[in-house]
């Protein structure tokens, strides 16, 4: 019997976006999935080899804070770094691995981790950037294996 294959589109590259992606991949591939995740714009930036990822309430109604904010409130400055810092501590708290850790568990464990070249090429990434392990291609390269995934999510 073939494996079942999990397709992944990554685009956002926030603290919040990266936890998606990378655990459904690690948890899809400890079932015998085969899993690619396609990175392309924002999400290109969760293959840097040094995240400095961060989290915003602006435009994230649904995000909780021990008070409510006014969406004209959060543009104050610090309020992101402040959400940041909230969001790491919680993970922490309840014990949820860093994105670093799940993104090395996906490498570690055979996840196809693809850099669209497109992005690269149009934000004028340095390569050298990205962490070793990844591979490179076009939306051809994703939908190749897309279109005969069991699952596809586009993240």
């Amino acid at each position: 019997m073939m494996a079942k294959k999990l397709a992944i589109i990554a685009s956002k590259g926030t603290l919040d976006g990266a936890y998606p992606p990378f655990l459904l991949a690690s948890t899809a591939v400890a079932l015998g999935f085969e899993v690619k995740i396609f990175f392309t714009f924002y999400g290109l930036q969760l293959l840097n080899k040094n995240l400095n990822l961060k989290v915003s309430p602006l435009g994230n109604p649904a995000m909780p804070m021990p008070v409510p904010v006014p969406s004209i409130v959060q543009v104050i400055p610090g309020l992101e770094w402040f959400a940041t810092w909230m969001m790491k501590r919680k993970l922490k708290q309840k014990g949820v691995a860093s994105v670093e850790e799940l993104r090395d568990i996906c490498v570690e464990s055979g996840v196809d981790l693809i850099a669209c070249q497109m992005t690269v090429d149009l934000f004028d990434f340095d390569e050298k950037d990205f962490i070793e392990g990844i591979s490179s291609g076009g939306a051809a390269t994703y939908l190749e294996f897309a279109g005969d995934a069991d699952v596809s999510l586009y993240i």
